[in-house]
């Protein structure tokens, strides 16, 4: 997950190296006389870290347009206080600042995703991003569970 600019930046210019790598690649496989085949299963592997770059640098532009995933019984919280965080721009320092703890506090628990967070400490990272969570609750059995 892409967690700050310089990290986007960084990305968006392996994707354009990647890009062309890819590219150039092909070509230099298919004057080899590759067939079609050959050069798709050496090219695969390659072509899939591309689109997973490419995803990620699509999901932190999504965030910063302030589009969020919805959470399933609090599951995926941690990644979206990162995202809420990325869509003000406000920066891991700035938040640090905010929260008075050290960066570094702040940069190891998103590299984490905030794994085994308090919902004290989640409400106190809502507060400092000054934003405002509202849910929708929606009562359905749960998965697995025996219906009567």
């Amino acid at each position: 997950m892409i967690r700050n600019e310089t990290e986007y930046q960084q990305a968006v210019g392996r994707l354009a190296d990647e890009k062309k790598r890819l590219f150039d690649h092909r070509a230099r496989l298919k004057a080899a006389g590759l067939k079609a085949d050959e050069i798709r299963r050496v090219i695969d592997p390659i072509e899939s870290f591309h689109l997973q770059l490419k995803e990620e640098v699509e999901s932190y532009e999504r965030l910063k347009r302030g589009e969020f995933e919805e959470l399933d019984n609090l599951r995926g919280l941690g990644h979206l206080l990162i995202a809420l965080r990325i869509a003000q721009g406000i920066s891991q320092r700035e938040l640090a600042k905010r929260l008075e703890v050290h960066e570094s506090q702040v940069s190891r628990d998103e590299r984490n995703e905030y794994f085994g967070i308090t919902l004290e400490r989640a409400m106190k990272i809502v507060d400092a991003l000054n934003v405002h969570l509202r849910t929708k609750v929606e009562l359905e059995p749960h998965r697995g569970a025996a219906v009567a």
